[in-house]
């Protein structure tokens, strides 16, 4: 078993974070397993080491764990630039010319999350069309997505499915800026890193088939996958570090770390009540069958 912290050092974390990466780690640790960490600093406008060096410390503070030298996704991009030349391959990449107003017009809303899905518009284009293109506009690159139906058993959500070509479409993989997309990088890294449990937020459900196809088209090993229910602000909105929801430096003014993992465990069914404890102290106690399946607003102020 081996799980993985994959935090994107863009400023502090929030509580949805800490709730993330506290079942996480519970969920090795209580299996015996080893805990990796990633920093996800792949876009250098929103990602700086001094963030980087606060998450590791948070993690610290809170009593968390991990087994290896952190692992940048920075200093990365030869692994990605290979994975790409694989899919590439494989007749799979092409070059997409769409400016933002281009894209929002080519694009129908997914069936369920609102998400946009592109029309294959770029993947059309022939040689020749694209010759005048590219002179004028540094392309981003798509996969081309196959018309499959790709299907998944969660350890929380059950059984998700998507049919990739309607309800995901042709997905970036490296940006006009160079930058390697998530969806590439999050699948190379986990492998590389032996990662057998993704344990994330439910926001992220929707990114497992596309790293499913990925995988099998990378002859990468599949790991097992549990999203967690989603902590929500007290309107009902989704915990963001864009609005400092909650984020850990006023939570400290507040809590200790044992108090604020009380908190979290009573939340995750873990405890009786909110009383102080530490991560470890809570291993033999962890166990999937506890946890909540759907979202809910956490009774906690900063």
């Amino acid at each position: 078993m081996v799980g993985r912290f994959a935090p994107s050092p863009s400023g502090r974390m929030h509580l949805g974070n800490l709730w993330s990466c506290l079942l996480a780690w519970l969920s090795a640790r209580s299996e015996g397993g080893r805990m990796v960490l990633r920093l996800e600093d792949l876009d250098p406008g929103r990602c700086r080491p001094e963030h980087a060096a606060q998450v590791m410390r948070d993690l610290e503070w809170l009593g968390l764990d991990w087994d290896n030298e952190p692992v940048y996704q920075s200093q990365r991009g030869e692994r990605y630039a290979q994975a790409f030349r694989e899919l590439e391959g494989q007749g799979l990449v092409y070059p997409c010319f769409c400016t933002r107003k281009e894209l929002h017009a080519a694009s129908a809303p997914h069936a369920s999350d609102g998400a946009a899905v592109y029309d294959g518009r770029c993947g059309r284009l022939s040689p020749e069309e694209r010759g005048p293109l590219s002179q004028n506009r540094r392309p981003a690159w798509r996969v081309r997505v196959p018309e499959e139906e790709i299907s998944c058993s969660d350890r929380l959500q059950g059984e998700y499915s998507e049919h990739l070509a309607r309800d995901c479409g042709d997905f970036i993989l490296r940006r006009s800026d160079g930058v390697y997309a998530y969806q590439l990088a999050v699948v190379v890294d986990d492998a590389a890193m032996g990662v057998t449990q993704v344990v994330r937020g439910r926001d992220l459900l929707s990114s497992v088939p596309r790293q499913l196809w990925l995988q099998e088209k990378l002859a990468l090993p599949r790991p097992e996958y549990g999203h967690l229910p989603l902590l929500l602000a007290p309107d009902g909105r989704r915990l963001a570090k864009r609005d400092r929801d909650l984020e850990l430096g006023r939570l400290q003014e507040r809590y200790t770390a044992r108090s604020l993992v009380g908190v979290l465990a009573h939340a995750a069914n873990l405890i009786d009540r909110p009383e102080g404890i530490t991560p470890r102290e809570l291993i033999p106690l962890f166990s999937w069958d506890k946890l909540p399946r759907e979202d809910f607003v956490l009774d906690i102020e900063a």
